[in-house]
C-alpha cells in the first residue's frame, strides 16, 4: 500500500465493480472517503503489469496501514491463491466479520457480529446504498477479481457518512492506473451433485489517449445445492436444555437448490494531469437466478411413504410443497469526478446516478393430505422493486503546512424507492384419488390453475423520497511521532412516505431529523516498530425502511399485528476503539485491538397495550426507539512469514475476535441479535519458489449465536469451514490452481422457539419448537489465470 500524504487524503479512484445481481446499487457517487495514493508520487508508478497480477512471486501478508484511524488493509494477493468467487467470500479471511448466510453463501457481512444494517459497506471509499430493507449491501454479488484490496475501518470520521455503529468495510476496486495490460480468468466449479459451473473474466487496462482506460467482463455461474430437515415438536413443557422436545408433530425433508448467472461489465477512463484529474465511470450488471424448493412433511421421524388416508391403510405424507422463484435484477451506473488543485488549495466535484431494479415471480404450490379431503393451495407473488440514486459531493482541502490541513465539504443525496408486491391465492380441495399421489414422480404444480390478477396487501405498494443535506470539516495533522485526525459531520435527512395501500389521510407521511457526530483519532509511534491507535467517534442507523410504512400487517408476529411507525429516528452511538500493532521481521504484523459501543435509542419492537386482530391474549406492536445496549470485545490478529525459524517461504495467518453486547427487551436481557459469541481464522502458504509452485489452507469457525423477536427464538450453530488450494506456476503469465472449499461439509444448524403471543413467550408455552438443519458438500474449482 503506497504512503498516503495529507494533501491527497480525499481523492479517491472509483473502478466501478462488474458484479451482479445485488448491486442494486452501486452509488452514484457518494461521497464518503478514504484515501489513495501519495500526492507526491506519480499514479503511473503505482501500476501493476498484468504479469505480476497473474504470478505471484511471493506471498502477500496484511498491509500496515498508515491512516491515522484504525484501518487494517488487505490486498487481493492476501485472498486470490485460495481463489474466492465474491468479495463475501473474501472477507471470511479477515478479522471480526461473521456471516449468517445460508452454506456457502456470503452475502450480509455482520462486522463484530451485529446486524448487516450496522455495517458501512463502500466501494472505493464511496457510499454504497443497499436494496434490502435494513439498507444493507450483499457482497456475495461483487466479483472478487475486480478488488483491489479489503480495508477494515474500525472506527468513523467526518469524511465518511455516520451509517457505520459496528465499522466499516471499504472495498477498493482496481482501476486504469492500477493495471497495464490485460489477463484472462478461466475455470469451472463442481459441486457434490456433480453440476458443474463455468467462471470467465477478462480484464484490460491500458493508455488511451491523454488518460487510461479500464475495462473488465465476467460471467459467473452460481450454484448452491443444499440438503435442508426439520423436526418439529409441540407445546410440551420446556425441559432443562430450555427447548420442548418430547411431543413430536411432523419431520420436514428438503431440497434447496439457487442456480444462476451473473454477467457484469465495467469501464473506467482517468485522466491525471498536473493539476487537473478526471474520472468517467459506469457500470453493467445483470443477474438470472432461480430458486427452486421442494419439500415433503411426514408424521414419522423416519418413514417416507405417500400420503395420509383415511382408510386403515396407514400414510405418512402430510404435504407436499413446491417452491420456484425467478430472480431477474439489474443495475447500472454512470458517475462523473473532477479534481482542480489551485493556489488556495484542492477542490473535488463528483456527481453519480444508479439505477436499480428487482423483479421476482414467485410460486407456491402445496398438497395438504392431513384433512379430511386433500386441499391444493396455489400462492403468486410478482415482486417489482426500484432503486434511483442521484448524488452531489463538493470538497476542498487547504493545506496550511506541509504537516497540518484542513478539509471542508457538503453531500447531496436524493434517493428515490419505488416497491410494488402484488399477490394471489388460489386454494380448493382434491378429490380422494389423490391419495394414490406418489411424491417422488409427480409435483403440486400439476394442480395449478390459471390465477386471477394479483393483488396488493397492506404495505406492498408504496414510494420513499429520501434527501439527504450533509456538510462538514475535519482537520489533520502530524508532529513527530504523532499524527491526529479530528472532525465534525452534520448530517440532515427529509423522510417522505406514501403508502398506497392505506387510508387516504394516512397514505403520506413526512419525517425528518438532524445528527452532529463528532470523531477524532490519534495513532502514536512506540519503540521500534510499534504503534498505538486511540479513536472515539459519534455514529448512526437509520431505521429498516420496511419499519416506516404506516401500514398494519395482521397476525405478522405470530398472533400479533405489526403496525409500521413513520415517526422512527436513527440509532446512534458513542463509541471508541483502542489498539496497539507490531511489525514482525521483514513483513509481518501482529495486533490486537478493543472496542465499545454505547447505542442509543434502539429500534425495538414494544406493546401498544392495543388488542390485536386475533382477539385477546394477542396485541398490536409497533417498531420504537426504546432503550440502549452495550457492544464490545476484543480484536487479536497475525500475519507473517516464519523466517525467524528459517522458513522465508512459509506465511501464516490468524486473527480471533471474541464478542459480546447486552440489551434489554420485553422479555429480559439478551445480546444484540444475531451475535456470534466469537469467530477466529488460522492458515498457512507454503510456496516453493525452485518448482514455481505453492499450496496452503484455511479453517474457519465461528461461534452460537441468539435472535429474539416476538413470537421466535432462534439459536444458530454453524459447522467449520476448511478450504485447501495448490498452485502451478507455467512461466511469468500463467498459473493454474485447484481450490477446494467447504470440506467439512458444512452445516448451520438453528432451533426455533416458537409462540403464539407475548405473554405465552414470557409464560414458556411453546406453540412450537423445531430443529432445523440444513448442509452442503464440498465445491472444488480449476481456475486458470493467463496474462497477455
Amino acid at each position: 500500500m503506497q504512503t498516503r500524504s495529507i494533501k491527497s487524503h480525499f481523492f479517491v479512484r472509483n473502478a466501478l465493480l462488474g458484479s451482479a445481481a445485488a448491486l442494486a446499487i452501486l452509488p452514484s457517487a457518494a461521497m464518503a472517503q478514504t484515501a489513495p495514493a501519495d500526492a507526491g508520487q506519480s499514479r503511473s508508478d503505482e501500476i501493476s503489469t498484468a504479469n505480476e497480477i497473474v504470478v505471484q512471486g511471493q506471498i502477500t501478508y496484511r498491509n500496515r496501514s498508515d491512516e491515522t484511524e484504525p484501518v487494517l488493509v488487505y490486498d487481493a494477493d492476501y485472498f486470490q491463491r485460495f481463489e474466492p468467487l465474491t468479495a463475501g467470500d473474501a472477507l471470511k479471511r479477515v478479522p471480526s466479520v461473521t456471516f449468517l448466510s445460508d452454506v456457502i453463501e456470503s452475502d450480509g457481512a455482520r462486522l463484530r457480529g451485529l446486524e448487516p444494517g450496522y455495517t458501512q459497506i463502500l466501494i472505493n471509499g464511496e457510499k454504497v446504498p443497499g436494496s434490502n430493507a435494513d439498507r444493507s449491501f450483499f457482497l456475495d454479488r461483487i466479483p472478487a477479481e475486480l478488488i483491489k484490496q479489503v480495508e477494515i475501518i474500525r472506527s468513523s470520521s467526518a469524511r465518511r457518512t455516520g451509517d457505520a455503529v459496528a465499522g466499516t468495510l471499504n472495498i477498493v476496486l482496481r482501476d486504469g492506473y492500477e493495471l497495464d495490460g490485460g489477463y484472462i480468468r478461466m475455470g469451472g466449479l463442481r459441486f457434490d451433485d456433480r453440476e458443474v459451473k463455468p467462471s470467465l473474466g477478462l480484464v484490460y487496462g491500458g493508455a488511451l489517449g491523454p488518460g487510461r482506460i479500464l475495462i473488465g467482463g465476467n460471467i459467473q455461474g452460481r450454484y448452491n445445492p443444499k440438503l435442508k430437515k426439520s423436526l418439529r415438536y409441540g407445546d410440551s413443557p420446556e425441559n432443562n436444555a430450555g427447548y420442548a422436545t418430547d411431543d413430536f408433530d411432523n419431520r420436514e425433508v428438503q431440497t434447496d437448490t439457487r442456480d444462476g448467472t451473473d454477467y457484469a461489465f465495467n469501464a473506467t477512463y482517468d485522466i491525471d494531469g498536473e493539476t487537473t484529474d478526471f474520472e468517467l465511470s459506469g457500470y453493467y450488471v445483470r443477474t438470472d437466478r432461480t430458486e427452486d424448493e421442494r419439500s415433503f412433511e411426514y408424521n414419522s421421524a423416519t418413514a417416507i411413504t405417500g400420503p395420509v388416508r383415511t382408510t386403515p391403510v396407514a400414510g405418512n405424507l402430510l404435504t407436499d410443497n413446491a417452491n420456484l422463484n425467478t430472480i431477474k435484477q439489474e443495475s447500472y451506473s454512470l458517475a462523473g469526478k473532477l479534481q482542480q488543485e489551485w493556489s488556495a488549495g484542492k477542490t473535488s466535484l463528483k456527481l453519480g446516478y444508479s439505477r436499480f431494479s428487482d423483479d421476482q415471480v414467485e410460486t407456491e404450490f402445496e398438497v395438504d393430505f392431513d384433512r379430511s379431503a386433500p386441499r391444493f393451495t396455489g400462492d403468486l407473488t410478482n415482486v417489482d422493486i426500484v432503486d434511483k440514486e442521484l448524488s452531489l459531493g463538493l470538497e476542498h482541502e487547504f493545506s496550511f503546512s506541509d504537516d497540518v490541513a484542513l478539509t471542508i465539504g457538503g453531500f447531496a443525496q436524493n434517493k428515490d424507492r419505488d416497491t410494488d408486491i402484488a399477490a394471489i391465492r388460489d386454494r380448493y380441495n382434491l378429490t380422494e384419488a389423490a391419495r394414490t399421489y406418489d411424491q417422488f414422480g409427480r409435483n403440486p404444480e400439476e394442480f395449478a390453475r390459471t390465477f386471477a390478477a394479483p393483488t396488493f396487501t397492506p404495505g406492498s405498494l408504496s414510494t420513499i423520497e429520501e434527501d439527504r443535506r450533509d456538510a462538514f470539516a475535519e482537520v489533520e495533522g502530524k508532529s513527530g511521532g504523532i499524527s491526529w485526525v479530528a472532525g465534525v459531520r452534520y448530517e440532515t435527512t427529509d423522510f417522505t412516505v406514501n403508502d398506497l395501500t392505506v387510508a387516504a389521510a394516512q397514505a403520506v407521511q413526512k419525517n425528518d431529523y438532524a445528527f452532529l457526530l463528532p470523531s477524532a483519532s490519534v495513532k502514536i509511534e512506540v519503540g521500534s516498530g510499534g504503534r498505538i491507535t486511540a479513536s472515539a467517534a459519534r455514529t448512526n442507523r437509520r431505521p429498516r425502511l420496511d419499519f416506516l410504512s404506516p401500514a398494519l400487517l395482521e397476525a405478522e408476529l405470530g398472533d400479533n399485528d405489526l403496525q409500521g411507525n413513520p415517526a422512527l429516528r436513527p440509532e446512534t452511538a458513542w463509541g471508541g476503539d483502542l489498539g496497539y500493532e507490531q511489525r514482525l521481521g521483514r513483513t509481518g504484523v501482529i495486533g490486537v485491538n478493543v472496542f465499545y459501543r454505547k447505542v442509543q435509542d434502539l429500534i425495538e419492537l414494544a406493546n401498544t397495550g392495543e388488542e390485536g386482530s386475533e382477539g385477546e391474549g394477542t396485541f398490536v406492536l409497533q417498531p420504537q426507539n426504546t432503550g440502549d445496549g452495550e457492544v464490545y470485545g476484543i480484536e487479536f490478529d497475525l500475519s507473517t512469514d516464519l523466517g525467524f525459524l528459517g522458513l522465508p517461504d512459509t506465511g501464516v495467518f490468524g486473527n480471533v475476535s471474541w464478542l459480546n453486547s447486552d440489551i434489554t427487551d420485553f422479555a429480559g436481557n439478551r445480546r444484540f441479535n444475531g451475535q456470534s459469541k466469537y469467530v477466529y481464522n488460522v492458515g498457512f502458504i507454503q510456496d516453493i519458489p525452485s518448482a514455481g509452485i505453492a499450496l496452503g489452507a484455511t479453517y474457519r469457525k465461528q461461534g452460537e449465536a441468539f435472535d429474539r423477536i416476538v413470537g421466535e427464538e432462534i439459536t444458530t450453530t454453524y459447522g467449520a469451514d476448511l478450504e485447501i488450494f495448490v498452485e502451478k506456476r507455467f512461466s511469468n503469465n500463467l498459473t493454474i490452481r485447484a481450490v477446494g472449499s467447504n470440506l467439512l461439509n458444512g452445516s448451520k444448524d438453528e432451533a426455533f422457539n416458537k409462540f403464539t403471543t407475548i405473554v405465552d413467550q414470557i409464560d414458556r408455552s411453546f406453540d412450537e419448537y423445531e430443529l432445523e438443519s440444513e448442509k452442503a458438500g464440498p465445491v472444488f474449482q480449476i481456475m486458470a489465470r493467463y496474462a497477455f
